[in-house]
C-alpha cells in the first residue's frame, strides 16, 4: 500500500477518518495508533517490530535522560557556587553517555538494515585488493519502509531533551504517535515532536473545513503524481537502465525529466501526505516552497526537502560549528586570513559533515555519498566566490539584482540541479560519470528532432500531456512565489463554483493519470531512502 494506490485513498483512508470520527474523543488516539500500526504491517509485515522498539526505546531513553536532568538540578542546586562548575561538567558528562546510547541504538539499527550489505561489498573489494581470500556474505534482507524518517524523528525528540530545548513526554501512547503516523511514516515530512505529538493525541473532531481542505490538498498531489511523475518514468527508466545506447542528447532528456519527475512525485506525495495530516486538524510543516526559483544552491536546499535540511542544519552543522575544533579552527582562520574568508575553513568543516550525512542518507551507494559531495563542493564555492563576485559586479556596475541576473541564476542553479540528479538517479558512480560524460563529448542535438525521444516509451500525446501539466504546476509555484495562493481564493469562491473546480481536478486526474494498460505501477521514490 502506499499514498498513491487507490487501496489507501479509496479504502484505508476513508476507513481511518470513519473510525477515528466515531470513536469517542478520549481514545481517539488509541485508534488512530491502530491504523497507523496497520498501515506500517502493510507496507513491512514482521518488521513493524522495528518501530515499535525504535517507539519504545525512544520513550524510554528520554525518561531517563529526564530523570537524570531533574536530579542534576536538584544536585546542582544544593552545591557551593565555587565548585558548581565543576560538578556541573561531571553531570553533563553523564547525561551525554545516555542520550549517546539512545543515538548509537537507534543509528546501529539503521546501519544494520540500509548499509549492511553495502559495507559488507565494499569490505570484499578492498580484500580482493589486498590479495585476501576471506569474503564477507553479502546480506539480502529488507529494510523496514521509512526508517531513515523515524530514526531522524527519534535522535530529534531525544536530542531536544539532551539539549533543554524541552521535556520528556512520560506518556508512552504519545510518544508512539509522533513516531508512526502513518500519513508521514513512508517519506516524512520530519516532524519534530513539539510540532505534532500533543495535537495528535488530543482527539480534535474531523470538521468540514479541514475534510474539504485537506482532500483539494491530496488531489493536488495525485494530480502530479500520477499525470506527470509516473508518465515521465517511463522515459527516465527507460535511459537510466540502457544508458550505453544513448547519446548526450538523450541521456540530457532524461536527466531533465528525472528531475521533474521527481518533483512531481516527492513534492505530490507531500501535498497528499499534508493534506491527510489536515483532514485530522494536524499541522504537518511543508516540505518544499518552489526550489526551482532558486537562485543558488544553497537557497535550493532550503526550498527543497525543507525538514530534511533543517534537520541537519539543527542536529549536525550547528552542534558541529559550536564544538571547540570549529572555535579554534575559526579563531585561527580569522587571524590568518582576514575577517571576509577567516570563518570559511570552520564552516567548511560543518558544511562537509551534513553533506557527507546527507549523500549516506539518501541510500546505501557511492553515487549518493557523490550527490551529497557534489552540493558540498558548490556550496562551499559559492561562499568563497560571493566577495570576489560582489566586488567584481560593484566594479563593472552590474545590477545584481535586476531581472535579468535573477533568472541567469536561476536558470544556472537549474541545471546544476540537473547534473547532480543526473547522479542521484544513476545506476552506480561509474554509470553516472559515463552518462555525464556522454552530454558533453557525444550531445547528438538530431536526437531532439528525429524522433528518438519517441522511442523510449512515450508518444507525442504522453509528451504534451506531461507538458501541459508541468506548465499548470510552474503556473501554481509562480502564484505560490508571489505570495497568491489559489486554496485560498477557490475555498472563497459559491459553493456550485467551488465543486466544479474539485471535480474538474479529478477528471484530470482520472482521465490523463498514467495508470492501467501500457504503464506498470511506480513505487514511491523516497519511500526507498
Amino acid at each position: 500500500m502506499a499514498y498513491h494506490q487507490t487501496s489507501y485513498f479509496l479504502f484505508f483512508f476513508p476507513l481511518a477518518v470513519l473510525c477515528y470520527q466515531l470513536t469517542p474523543e478520549r481514545h481517539r488516539w488509541k485508534t488512530l495508533l491502530f491504523f497507523n500500526y496497520l498501515f506500517f504491517f502493510f507496507i513491512s509485515k514482521k518488521l513493524l517490530a522495528c518501530l515499535l522498539v525504535s517507539s519504545a526505546l525512544t520513550h524510554y531513553v528520554g525518561l531517563w535522560l529526564g530523570y537524570v536532568k531533574a536530579r542534576h538540578r536538584e544536585i546542582l542546586a544544593q552545591t557551593a557556587r565555587e565548585e558548581r562548575r565543576e560538578r556541573k561538567q561531571s553531570l553533563k558528562q553523564k547525561e551525554r553517555r545516555i542520550f549517546l546510547f539512545g543515538l548509537l541504538v537507534h543509528l546501529g539499527l539503521l546501519l544494520f538494515f540500509k548499509y549492511t550489505g553495502f559495507l559488507a561489498l565494499n569490505a570484499n573489494f578492498l580484500l580482493g585488493g589486498l590479495g585476501v581470500s576471506a569474503r564477507f556474505t553479502i546480506p539480502a534482507w529488507a529494510a523496514p519502509v521509512g526508517i531513515s524518517f523515524y530514526t531522524l524523528q527519534a535522535v530529534s525528540y531525544l536530542a531536544d531533551i539532551y539539549l533543554g530545548k524541552m521535556e520528556e513526554d512520560t506518556n508512552l501512547g504519545r510518544v508512539a504517535l509522533y513516531m508512526s503516523f502513518f500519513p508521514t511514516i513512508m517519506e516524512g515530512p520530519i516532524c519534530r515532536y513539539t510540532e505534532t505529538a500533543r495535537r495528535l493525541y488530543s482527539g480534535a473532531p474531523v470538521n468540514w473545513e479541514n475534510l474539504t481542505r485537506g482532500s483539494q490538498r491530496m488531489i493536488w498531489g495525485f494530480f502530479k503524481k500520477l499525470v506527470i511523475a509516473d508518465r515521465l518514468d517511463i522515459l527516465v527508466k527507460t535511459v537510466f537502465n540502457g544508458y550505453v545506447q544513448y547519446d548526450g542528447a538523450v541521456v540530457a532528456a532524461a536527466a531533465l525529466g528525472y528531475t521533474l519527475q521527481l518533483y512531481a512525485e516527492f513534492s505530490g506525495c507531500m501535498d497528499i501526505v499534508i493534506g491527510s495530516g489536515e483532514v485530522f486538524g494536524i499541522k504537518l510543516p511543508e516540505n518544499f516552497r518552489q526550489p526551482f526559483f532558486s537562485r543558488t544552491a544553497s537557497e535550493f536546499w532550503t526550498r527543497w526537502h525543507i525538514t530534511l535540511g533543517a534537520w541537519f542544519r539543527d542536529y549536525i552543522f550547528y552542534p558541529v560549528s559550536m564544538s571547540g575544533f570549529a572555535k579554534k579552527l575559526n579563531r585561527n582562520g580569522r587571524k590568518r586570513l582576514g575577517p571576509v574568508y577567516g570563518g570559511i575553513p570552520a564552516a567548511a568543516c560543518a558544511l562537509f559533515a551534513v553533506w557527507l550525512c546527507n549523500g549516506i542518507w539518501h541510500g546505501s551507494g557511492w553515487h549518493y555519498i557523490f550527490f551529497g559531495l557534489y552540493y558540498f563542493v558548490l556550496i562551499l564555492a559559492g561562499n568563497i566566490l560571493e566577495p570576489a563576485v560582489k566586488e567584481f559586479s560593484e566594479r563593472r556596475g552590474i545590477d545584481r539584482a535586476c531581472a535579468a541576473y535573477r533568472m541567469w541564476q536561476r536558470i544556472r542553479t537549474f541545471l546544476l540541479v540537473i547534473f547532480g540528479e543526473l547522479f542521484f538517479r544513476a545506476v552506480s558512480l561509474r554509470a553516472g560519470f559515463v552518462m555525464a560524460g556522454k552530454m558533453f563529448a557525444n550531445f547528438l542535438p538530431a536526437s531532439f528532432t528525429n524522433g528518438t525521444l519517441l522511442k523510449l516509451g512515450l508518444d507525442g500525446k504522453d509528451f504534451t500531456v506531461a507538458a501541459c501539466a508541468l506548465l499548470l504546476v510552474f503556473v501554481v509555484d509562480y502564484l505560490h512565489e508571489r505570495g497568491f495562493h489559489i486554496r485560498d481564493k477557490v475555498a472563497g469562491w459559491r459553493l456550485p463554483l467551488r465543486w466544479c473546480v474539485y471535480y474538474g481536478a479529478i477528471a484530470l486526474v482520472i482521465v490523463f493519470g498514467a495508470y492501467g494498460a501500457g504503464y506498470a505501477p511506480v513505487e514511491l521514490i523516497y519511500a526507498g531512502f
